[in-house]
């Protein structure tokens, strides 16, 4: 595995960073510009952004990139419609930043035809979300598609973590 290298100078300081592990590496170096930077420690109180690996680790037990697309792997019946909804664009999130899809979300009928619920149910739902902010609405080439927003994302966790400590 080839090791990572980052250099960086702020001011008359100059810094290395060097290894195999690019999170040890992003993680020396993130501590290295907060103790430089007090600011950034502020913005990063403040920002909040899901890296790849973030959803993977909130979400693997749950979805998977199989060759048919992104599924929910895990349905039982305590999960609600929201949930399954959401998860399935969770999913379609990781697989557009994977590159395995060209877009970061569904259309109603992919959304059908991946969790097997009612397209009727599936609008109701869509729009019920959107109104929370977990999902927005897109225009895309062909027709419109719905994608998980950052909110989303959050909500989402609390709510599987809710419900598995129930």
């Amino acid at each position: 595995m080839p090791e990572l290298v980052i250099r960086v100078s702020y001011g008359d300081v100059n810094a290395e960073f060097t290894g195999k592990d690019a999170d040890e590496v992003l993680h020396a170096l993130n501590s290295f510009l907060i103790s430089m930077i007090p600011e950034l420690e502020l913005a990063r109180k403040l920002h909040v952004s899901y890296t790849l690996r973030d959803m993977a680790d909130m979400f693997g037990e749950y979805i998977k990139l199989t060759p048919e697309g992104p599924r929910v792997m895990v349905q039982d019946s305590r999960m609600s419609d929201k949930q399954l909804i959401a998860l399935q664009l969770v999913a379609a999130r990781i697989a557009y930043e994977l590159g395995r899809s060209e877009r970061d979300g569904m259309a109603v009928q992919e959304i059908e035809q991946a969790t097997a619920l009612k397209p009727k149910s599936i609008s109701s739902r869509l729009s019920e979300l959107a109104k929370q902010n977990v999902v927005e609405r897109r225009s895309g080439n062909r027709s419109a598609y719905y994608r998980i927003t950052t909110y989303g994302i959050g909500w989402l966790s609390k709510e599987l973590v809710a419900r598995a400590h129930a």
